[in-house]
């Protein structure tokens, strides 16, 4: 079965990656950066090695974010991010082809390990089974 894998974060934790603090995400050391970058590599590594990785990317900011919704008049209304409205957005994802939702589990239990600054949010791995046809609804 495959599973898409997925981790949040805001704009204000990009901010913090880059080294500007906020009142929720505390600024990240380049040392505290390199180790989030390769954690996370370590586990793109095994994924391969295991042939369970079939996708996986990092997300650019909410700041680049669109959105795009149909008006009232039909047309479309195009809106620019980040949003104030919205808390947290999809940061990175995977998607994996795994034997059991009991392994993929164990793989998001491992994502959620991820090294990261003392005060530095902490946000759900969520893990979503992939349809592979309309007969899955």
């Amino acid at each position: 079965m495959k599973y898409l894998v997925m981790v949040q974060g805001t704009q204000a934790d990009y901010e913090a990656m880059r080294g500007k603090a906020s009142a929720t995400s505390p600024a990240w050391s380049e040392e505290e950066l390199q180790a989030m970058f390769a954690y996370m590599g370590a586990i793109n590594d095994d994924l391969s090695e295991t042939g369970e990785l079939v996708d996986g990317q990092g997300l650019a900011e909410p700041a680049q974010t669109r959105h795009v919704t149909l008006g009232d008049d039909g047309k479309a209304v195009i809106t620019d991010g980040p949003y104030g409205e919205t808390k947290e957005l999809l940061a990175g994802y995977w998607v994996l082809e795994c034997e059991s939702l009991e392994r993929v589990t164990e793989i998001a239990d491992r994502v959620a390990r991820c090294p990261q600054p003392a005060g530095a949010p902490d946000y759900p791995v969520v893990i979503r089974p992939i349809m592979d046809g309309s007969g899955d609804i």
